[in-house]
């Protein structure tokens, strides 16, 4: 479904990812693991086209997306819930989702809101409320509930557990299970190295802008030496 080979990008002059490959079969969840600072965002917005690369290729169903603009990106079903959650604050919940279908999806909205409050009924509890007063978990939430409303092929997360409690991670995660039994192909961007793998089905780790491991998710789980560098175990 993506594929990615020998990705060299960054800002400016300074190259943060140095020669990524990286594949996503359809129906999996692939995590790609790392600390701050080691090129997941980079490469989540490299994909997403918010940047041009320096060079490589980037590949969805076949088809080339790096030079493509991010409305393109979207148009072919490959959707971005970013780090932070970013939703509109002074936005009321249901318009935020709305936001979501205006580039793809619109045709559905309607399904597409009923299938998403029936995945977070807190949301339709709070359809009149601005987003700006959500609590973390909701707005999480709704930047989720967003990206479903394009209805997506990929769907790429981007640190979806960050700052929520640990009821609300647990939660999340298991959402991320659900999505994909329903058949969402998942490329998950954590640090949250122990729940990700468990969920995952293969997993890279990226150290210094290029893949250290990779793998299928129970092996590097159980690899000493992620183990030893990465879990603190």
């Amino acid at each position: 479904m993506l594929e990615i080979r020998q990705l060299h990008a960054g800002y400016g002059s300074i190259e943060i990812l140095r020669g990524i490959d990286l594949d996503v079969g359809q129906g999996e969840i692939v995590a790609v693991l790392g600390s701050n600072g080691v090129g997941k965002s980079t490469l989540n917005n490299n994909i997403s086209a918010l940047y041009q690369p320096f060079s490589g290729s980037i590949k969805f169903q076949g088809e080339e997306l790096v030079g493509l603009s991010s409305t393109e990106i979207v148009k072919r079903g490959v959707i971005h819930v970013p780090e932070g959650r970013r939703v509109f604050p002074n936005l009321n919940v249901r318009e935020n989702l709305e936001t979501g279908s205006l580039v793809r999806g619109r045709a559905h909205r309607a399904d597409n809101l009923e299938k998403v409050v029936t995945i977070f009924p807190r949301l339709k509890e709070r359809f009149s409320q601005s987003a700006g007063t959500l609590s973390g978990g909701e707005q999480q939430m709704l930047a989720i509930g967003r990206g479903l409303m394009a209805e997506p092929v990929l769907l790429i997360m981007d640190e979806p557990s960050l700052g929520l409690s640990p009821l609300l991670v647990e939660e999340m995660f298991a959402l991320i299970v659900r999505m994909n039994r329903e058949g969402q192909s998942i490329l998950l961007m954590e640090q949250n190295a122990v729940q990700t793998l468990a969920i995952a089905h293969r997993g890279y780790i990226i150290e210094n802008g290029a893949v250290a491991m990779q793998g299928d998710a129970d092996d590097l789980a159980r690899d000493p030496d992620l183990r030893r560098n990465y879990l603190g175990l």
